[in-house]
């Protein structure tokens, strides 16, 4: 493959760390699309006679097909994606394949399918996360009136909906949709043609072969194009945001999946069993989502390292990262459909959640706000009353809806019998009508909206 230059082959040890085939053989659709429209290109712009032309994209769209067909052989010794399909094109045709390398480099060939590569990557991860957000709102629009306890510190804090908590991960993996939007935007330029780092002396047409690739244009420095992986470190930085918001799901899935909370089920198809413990339901779907979710962190912060301090413009260190990239976006993809099987077909125990809601005095805020709003009690003064009847409940071991009017009566003169249409937590959800609150309507006109952005699902 080096032609004059080296005098013997590469020691066993150095094709084993130099060697890329073992991973990106799966850019070869890339590749060998980025050398179709390379191939075009220079026989429009006259450097290829039509001949040559034609016989490299039959020979190209031969080695395809015998890739898509498993039938075709990939050699280490050849190192990587784009030397195994030229070989392959020579033996197919001839001393013409070896014209298709011109005006190009490996540097700009594989910054090129790269970007190809992310691209639909990009593509197939939005509209996985289009598909989790339509389940999560139709879970929303099927328990926008159950009630559950809202947490902070993981300690009961006031009611919400369950409706509410399902559409609060709806606007996070919104924001996740966009963030890979905008990366796919800034990576839609093509470096094809940038050659090995300063361009080339041939007259190509840069503009041509962005525009057959699907590019919206030609990258404007042929030093960046080649050194650059910015690509695919905002992808993986959106990656692990948006597998951040995976893991916290997990995790509450995990708490509310236990015996002592119950407020849901998950289907046997997402569960696993105990090999000693045959009473055992381990939510292993979930625990694994919240493992993976490193992989996908490590991978980011593994290229960051890569890249740090590398001089303009190629080093063969960027060959790390396709291994980790691949890894990562393949087990965010898994995580995705996993979850999105797990919400499915999730078995919601309304009454558990109910009877939480209301524990540990979670209608507290009402009962001030109350204060404020029917007996024109400072805030500050209504927090010290509402303190002084949850003490009082809880010496007397109920609720505050269990306390009397004359128990009220006793820490303050100015309560009166309508407070107790506050202190259910049914009440105090339907109260939330502020913009973004959990109030059951609020959650259907969320819904509303939702459905009209993604569709229903199915």
């Amino acid at each position: 493959m080096w032609g004059g230059r080296f005098a013997s082959g590469p020691d066993a040890i150095m094709e084993e760390i130099n060697a890329s085939i073992g991973f990106d053989k799966r850019l070869y659709k890339q590749d060998i699309a980025g050398s179709i429209a390379h191939a075009t290109m220079l026989g429009e712009v006259g450097i290829l006679t039509r001949d040559d032309k034609d016989a490299i994209i039959a020979g190209l769209e031969a080695v395809r097909a015998e890739i898509d067909d498993n039938k075709f052989t990939f050699s280490r010794a050849l190192e990587d994606i784009h030397m195994n399909v030229e070989s392959r094109l020579r033996e197919l045709i001839g001393e013409a394949a070896g014209r298709l390398h011109t005006a190009r480099s490996r540097n700009d060939q594989v910054a090129t399918d790269f970007k190809l590569y992310v691209r639909d990557c990009i593509d197939m991860l939005v509209a996985q996360i289009e598909t989790l957000q339509r389940v999560l709102v139709s879970r929303a629009d099927s328990e926008a009136g159950t009630v559950m306890p809202g947490f902070t510190h993981l300690q009961s804090a006031q009611p919400v909906t369950f409706g509410h908590h399902m559409l609060a991960y709806v606007e996070m993996f919104e924001r996740d949709k966009t963030r890979f939007l905008d990366a796919r935007k800034r990576l839609n330029q093509s470096p094809l043609g940038s050659a090995a780092l300063a361009g080339t002396s041939f007259p190509i047409d840069r503009e041509m072969t962005a525009k057959a690739l699907g590019f919206d244009a030609p990258t404007a420095n042929s030093l960046d194009a080649v050194s650059d992986r910015d690509f695919i470190l905002e992808t993986l930085s959106a990656a692990s945001i948006s597998a951040m918001h995976l893991s916290r799901f997990a995790e509450e899935l995990v708490i509310w999946s236990s015996a002592q909370f119950s407020f849901v089920r998950l289907s046997d198809k997402f569960s696993t069993g105990s090999s000693i413990m045959p009473q055992k339901r381990n939510p292993d779907a979930a625990e694994l989502i919240r493992a993976k979710i490193g992989r996908i962190f490590g991978a980011f912060s593994s290229l960051l390292m890569v890249m740090k301090g590398l001089p303009l413009a190629y080093s063969k260190d960027m060959q790390e990262d396709k291994e980790i990239a691949f890894d990562a976006l393949d087990n965010f993809s898994l995580c995705l459909a996993a979850m999105t099987g797990m919400v499915s077909d999730l078995a919601v125990n309304r009454e558990r959640m109910a009877a939480a809601a209301g524990a540990g005095f979670a209608t507290a805020t009402d009962l001030a706000d109350w204060l404020v709003r029917a007996a024109n009690v400072p805030f500050r003064d209504a927090h010290h009353i509402t303190g002084r009847a949850v003490a009082l409940a809880e010496e007397k071991g109920c609720g505050l809806e269990g306390l009397t009017i004359e128990d009220f009566k006793a820490i303050d003169e100015r309560i009166t019998s309508e407070v107790h249409k506050v202190l259910g937590v049914e009440n105090s959800v339907k109260s939330r009508k502020s913009f973004g609150g959990t109030a059951p309507d609020n959650v259907k006109a969320q819904v509303a909206l939702w459905h009209g952005r993604l569709g229903k699902e199915g």
